[in-house]
């Protein structure tokens, strides 16, 4: 079984990377990427959490672009991880992200839900090469009292038109594939249902994309077929994972997601492989 989608507490996830890599091998996945977000920080230690498991790890990451205000995530697979372009640009993510939740704080205090988030920060940076983001602050505001729950701090605080809503700022998908094929990677579309661009597909197959997550789990069996239709159009690969972050009550996701639970078919992976470029993988 094969899943291409999980995140650590590099990022957003609530499991360590020891405690991943057990659940992936609970699970029967046995070929797995962790794909933090604008972050590889939890790369090495997986790699050695299974050096005597029978797992292949895919080494990956998920990047934020912006287009048009609205963040759009991709994955990248099969990355170099010592390449020192990629690791420049994800630390200005990381900046990027840093400076979003100051923005946000400010936010929160002019909304009457003021918390410090200097903690947050701080927990963040003593962890080399982690990344923060909202869920970090909706569970600050939760612990703060001015929230039911992590849902509850995005439905009325964090969310897009909400009062704590700041936008993001960053690099177009176009420059994200980019620094994602110079890493020796392939760069496929996270969740296209849940980002809802549909019109900007065709446009970013013929600027660098080469993937497009079909299989996800917020993605019904329509939204499934839709996008794999989409992709064998459009020459596209195809990409497919579980996005699994936390299946506890502070979990920021609506929905279960259990490791596994979209997995992609063997085929697919072994045409997304393809695409690597000689020498790389």
């Amino acid at each position: 079984m094969i899943d291409l989608h999980l995140h650590t507490t590099a990022s957003d996830g609530r499991c360590s990377p020891a405690e991943l890599v057990a659940r992936v091998h609970a699970s029967g996945v046995t070929t797995f990427a962790v794909t933090d977000h604008d972050t590889v920080a939890a790369l090495d230690e997986v790699r050695a959490l299974i050096a005597n498991l029978p797992l292949v790890l895919v080494p990956g990451l998920e990047v934020t672009a912006v287009w048009e205000s609205r963040d759009v995530h991709v994955l990248g697979y099969w990355i170099d991880t010592t390449h020192a372009p990629l690791l420049a640009f994800l630390a200005q993510q990381r900046q990027r992200r840093a400076d979003r939740v100051r923005a946000i704080g400010d936010a929160l205090a002019a909304a009457g839900a003021a918390v410090d988030l200097e903690p947050l920060l701080a927990q963040v940076a003593a962890r080399a090469g982690a990344a923060v983001g909202r869920p970090g602050v909706a569970q600050t505001l939760v612990a703060a009292g001015h929230a039911s729950s992590v849902q509850d701090a995005f439905d009325r605080l964090l969310g897009e038109g909400r009062p704590a809503y700041v936008g993001r700022t960053g690099l177009a998908p176009e420059d994200v594939f980019a620094i994602i094929h110079a890493a020796g990677g392939v760069a496929s579309l996270a969740h296209p249902g849940v980002t809802r661009r549909d019109d900007c597909i065709e446009r970013w197959a013929r600027t660098g994309l080469d993937g497009l997550e079909v299989y996800h789990s917020d993605h019904s069996d329509a939204e499934r077929t839709l996008y794999l239709e989409r992709a064998r159009q459009l020459g596209l690969a195809v990409s497919g994972g579980s996005d699994f972050h936390a299946d506890d009550p502070m979990s920021y996701r609506t929905r279960h997601r259990a490791i596994g639970g979209s997995p992609l078919p063997l085929s697919d992976f072994q045409a997304l492989a393809a695409r690597v470029p000689r020498g790389a993988a």
